[in-house]
């Protein structure tokens, strides 16, 4: 049977590598002891030399192996080290790997010495001098380095499986009332003396106990390679929001003994780009989804598992998107897991950036998307496999090649290829495309036509805005509105385009890059969210276009103050609510409903306030009906746009009012002041409700803030170890009264922490635009833990936690 032992702690670091660290007897009290996830350098938030993690270095680590491992077969696997490791065993060199991004395994069987420890010595090069992808030019994102994800020992007999591939065919009847026919293939890769066994399959729905045999006995005959073919009675398939997963068990059984298992997480689904779009089991879906980048705040790509699930859950539940791209390289298993559970569709793809190499280089990418169509073909959320490098040249006889590996190991699945120009060779069966045409005053996208001149084969934009708008917390009022509106523009304009499968917004999260890139912090600020993982305006955007929560904010804080010459300018409610109710100083202006919003194509689109008297002039002024009308459209408009340019109708209905109805400048003044302008009066109270199935579902006040509280959350914290340590994400804002966010306060944070955890990063942090965040770990102890935040101008907040081993 399967025996997996995790190798995540008591390893030893040095930022230097010596050769003599291979020895048993070097002498490693000058390193560090770490755990696994780990960066081979810690950053600070921003202004740093990349650098600083670009580096030569050594990890050990000792691993007793009982002498009744003896006759097995021993695997290690590295699932992930940044960017190129040569591994030795007892001295002996026992293999090498040259992808930062994907996993590898080495049978290590003779060289261990068993009743005994053995040294286990890492050489990692984290330099970006190295020939192989992504490196060999500028890249617009950091690579770190270190071994960032989990490290493992597989103890199996010398027959085991050695792969299992599972995918479906599905025929999908227009009955609903009859079972529809599916059948599960099995791609099997066996290792050792086949003879004399047979293989068992089982499966249940993940998360029941009512397993049933799918395969009693299928017969080896001696071979290593086995395709079975069953028929899956009563399946069902795998959906956007209703992801089910079965677990297929697959056996190895000499006689009455079961020689090893392998039990893999499936979903049944058939998913298929079409020149009019995307189809899932025969369904039309547009992809809306967003660009991922693995990295965080001080330590890299160095996250455990908790925080590559928390991503997926904060893609699908807190952004409402249906995909995302992990750009530009393949991600951890845990987030893929994570999608496959909660029905987040995946589009992945082989490392680099624009680069390509020489014929070595070349080499190396083509074993990538070997190792990644391998390595990740089982995850049901993957409906695209990425085979060329990101926005690079046409290179016709090299990606020839990589699209003849992804089809051969995975001939289910279509390939794409993510371009930055038009009109490029197609190669792959979807042509992917960045589409940053859209410049704020430009139609959102281009149509299908005008990019590739295949029209037959599918298209979808896998980048859009980014760089076209950055955008900071801290930015002014109307930079943070429009960084918003673009993406709404961008959204609405491919919903619009039947010809177009969808899109992937550039990007979830704001990202550390390269000197070359971003604002010179070393940050590029292209994220719907900051680093932290807290969102920013243009968040809501993506979050209003689902309805499994309520979503009302409002794209102002009705400071006038904030706008060039006190102009609101156009403000926006970002709602997904059946209709938003508008009060002033709880006076009722106006209710809002969905159809009021210019984004035809949204199920939710950005609403624009154009009313901020209501019926307040009929009801209080000595006018007529129609009057009244006219002054409150003329006030309106002055209240968004200015005096400045005004409209002819409003010239009009101003002059009319002075010549025909014999009103006078100061009483125009007097109307301004008290309906629109409020100065020196009473502060204006705003208060917006979203109707949700006749009920007020949320509420939002904006009014001049009198006071401030400091607000944290942690997403889990009840901390567990498992294979290694349990990372908790806290997010911290800046509040008023009205739990609005404070957007230009910048003072200092002091984070400190009570028992077995501790904290990942700085220790005295700043908020930036009101926001800012912090990551505990935990240390191997069990116990009661706390993170202490305090601020000088508002109460310390305490978030407790418990921490179990």
């Amino acid at each position: 049977m399967k025996n997996r032992i995790y190798l995540n702690n008591e390893w030893y670091f040095s930022e230097t590598f010596e050769p003599e660290m291979i020895r048993a007897q070097y002498d490693r009290s000058g390193m560090k002891e770490v755990r696994i996830p780990h960066t081979c350098k810690e950053t600070p938030f921003h202004y740093f030399d990349e650098h600083v993690y670009q580096m030569v270095s050594g990890y050990c680590r000792l691993i007793h192996a009982p002498k009744e491992w003896d006759g097995k077969c021993v695997l290690l696997t590295m699932d992930g080290v940044a960017h190129d490791c040569e591994v030795y065993l007892n001295e002996q060199k026992i293999g090498e790997h040259h992808c930062g991004y994907t996993a590898f395994t080495m049978d290590i069987s003779r060289v261990l010495c068993y009743g005994q420890d053995n040294i286990l010595t890492v050489k990692v090069d984290s330099r970006e001098s190295l020939n192989i992808p992504p490196f060999g030019h500028v890249i617009d994102y950091m690579t770190y380095g270190g071994i960032y994800r989990d490290v493992y020992l597989d103890i199996k007999e010398p027959v085991y499986l050695e792969d299992v591939f599972l995918h479906s065919e599905i025929q999908i009847g227009a009955d609903p009332e009859k079972d529809m026919p599916v059948r599960l293939l099995s791609d099997i890769c066996l290792h050792g003396n086949t003879h004399g066994i047979y293989l068992q399959q089982l499966i249940r729905e993940k998360g029941t106990e009512n397993e049933r045999i799918l395969v009693e006995k299928w017969d080896v005959n001696g071979n290593s390679e086995i395709t079975m073919d069953t028929a899956v009675a009563h399946a069902k398939l795998w959906e956007i929001d209703h992801p089910t997963l079965y677990e297929i068990k697959t056996r190895i059984i000499k006689g009455e003994e079961i020689l090893d298992e392998k039990v893999i997480s499936f979903g049944f689904r058939k998913a298929e780009f079409r020149k009019d779009g995307f189809y899932l089991n025969d369904k039309k879906i547009k992809i809306r989804g967003l660009n991922r980048h693995q990295s965080y705040p001080y330590v890299g790509y160095a996250m455990p598992a908790s925080m590559q699930r928390r991503d997926a859950d904060i893609l699908k539940q807190e952004l409402g998107v249906n995909a995302v791209r992990t750009s530009h390289y393949p991600q951890s298993h845990y987030f893929l897991e994570r999608c496959d559970e909660i029905g987040l569709m995946v589009f992945t793809e082989m490392p680099g950036w624009q680069h390509i190499g020489d014929e070595k280089w070349k080499e190396q990418a083509i074993e990538n998307v070997r190792e990644m169509v391998i390595q990740y073909r089982n995850h049901p959320s993957i409906i695209l496999w990425g085979v060329r490098i990101n926005e690079s040249r046409d290179d016709d006889a090299f990606y020839k090649k990589t699209n003849e590996v992804a089809h051969k190991l995975d001939p289910y699945r279509q390939t794409g290829g993510v371009r930055a120009g038009k009109k490029s060779s197609l190669l792959e069966d979807v042509y992917t495309y960045n589409d940053f045409s859209h410049d704020g005053s430009t139609p959102g996208c281009e149509p299908k036509k005008r990019v590739t001149s295949d029209m037959e084969k599918p298209y979808l934009v896998s980048e859009y805005n980014g760089h076209m708008y950055p955008t900071k917390a801290f930015d002014w009022e109307e930079h943070r509105v429009e960084h918003a509106i673009r993406h709404a523009n961008v959204l609405d304009a491919i919903a619009g385009e039947e010809e177009i499968t969808g899109s992937f917004g550039w990007c979830m999260t704001d990202y550390n890059t390269h000197k070359d890139f971003g604002s010179g912090d070393r940050i590029c600020y292209h994220g719907v969210m900051d680093m932290f993982r807290n969102p920013k305006l243009a968040a809501d955007i993506y979050a209003m276009q689902q309805d499994e929560q309520v979503v009302l904010s409002l794209s102002s804080t009705m400071d006038i103050g904030e706008h060039p010459a006190c102009n609101r300018g156009k403000t926006w409610i970002f709602s997904n609510a059946d209709s938003i109710r508008m009060y002033k100083n709880d006076r009722f202006i106006k209710e809002y409903v969905p159809q009021d919003s210019p984004y035809k194509n949204l199920l939710h689109g950005p609403i624009e306030i154009d009313d901020y008297i209501g019926t307040a002039i009929a009801d209080e002024e000595n006018f007529s009906k129609k009057q009244a009308a006219e002054i409150k459209e003329a006030l309106n408009h002055v209240a968004r746009f200015g005096f400045s340019n005004l409209p002819k109708k409003v010239i009009w209905i101003a002059l009319k009012m002075m010549l025909i109805h014999g009103m006078k400048p100061q009483q125009a003044v007097e109307l301004y002041n008290r309906y629109i302008g409020d100065w020196g009066e009473k502060a204006t109270v705003y208060r917006f409700e979203a109707i949700k199935d006749g009920n007020v579902a949320k509420e939002v006040i904006k009014e001049p803030m009198t006071g401030m509280h400091l607000w944290a959350e942690a997403d889990h914290i009840e901390l567990k170890e498992d294979h290694t340590y349990d990372v908790a994400a806290v997010r911290i804002r800046m509040l008023d009264e009205n739990n609005n966010q404070l957007y230009f306060y910048n003072e200092p944070v002091l984070l400190e922490t009570e028992g077995p955890v501790e904290l990942i990063g700085e220790s005295t942090i700043s908020f930036h635009g009101g926001m800012c965040g912090a990551y505990i770990k935990t240390t191997g102890r069990e116990g009661k833990a706390a993170l202490l935040i305090r601020n000088a101008q508002s109460q310390e907040v305490r978030i407790e936690f418990s921490v179990t081993v």
